[in-house]
């Protein structure tokens, strides 16, 4: 999985990024996403605010935004050319790219402290629970939440970042 990771506030240390990287790479073995790639941008709150009201409305600061990359435009093919596999393979390059998260790590640190457990699980947290929601997950309706709060849980505990 390609990863690319931009840290705005030039505070991220190189732990935090090793292991944004790795939990990542673990998650997406997990969902099967090996081949993809996706951004993490590391953001102060103000800069979180900027994006919360430009991309959901809302008018605060927030952890984690998540933006989904879906084609404006599917590509349809006929039956013959969905036969040939070497274009298939090629046109999934184009299906490579899957979205981008802006982490706050204000927020992070906030929330370590609120739910008193390391600032390295909330950002691991942050990280995947990003990551679920770009590869389709949500939170909308008790069922959706079950299945995506668990999933989270399973990557984190299974990477080793357990609730202390």
């Amino acid at each position: 999985m390609y990863i690319e990771l931009i840290d705005e506030t030039g505070q991220v240390s190189e732990e935090i990024l090793t292991q944004t990287r790795e939990i990542l790479e673990f998650a997406a073995a997990k969902l099967g996403k090996v081949g993809k790639e996706m951004a993490v941008t590391f953001v102060d709150n103000a800069r979180s605010h900027e994006l919360n009201v430009l991309y959901r409305g809302v008018d605060r600061p927030t952890d984690v935004i998540s933006l989904e990359y879906k084609p404006e435009m599917p590509i349809v093919f006929d039956d013959e050319l969905a036969e040939d596999a070497d274009l298939m393979e090629m046109m999934a390059e184009f299906d490579s790219y899957i979205g981008e998260l802006f982490i706050s790590i204000d927020k992070a640190a906030e929330q370590a402290l609120a739910y008193d457990h390391s600032y390295e699980r909330e950002m691991g947290f942050l990280t995947v629970h990003g990551f679920l929601h770009i590869n389709g997950y949500d939170h909308q309706t008790p069922e959706e939440e079950a299945e995506m709060f668990g999933l989270q849980e399973e990557i984190l505990t299974a990477y080793g970042l357990k609730r202390d």
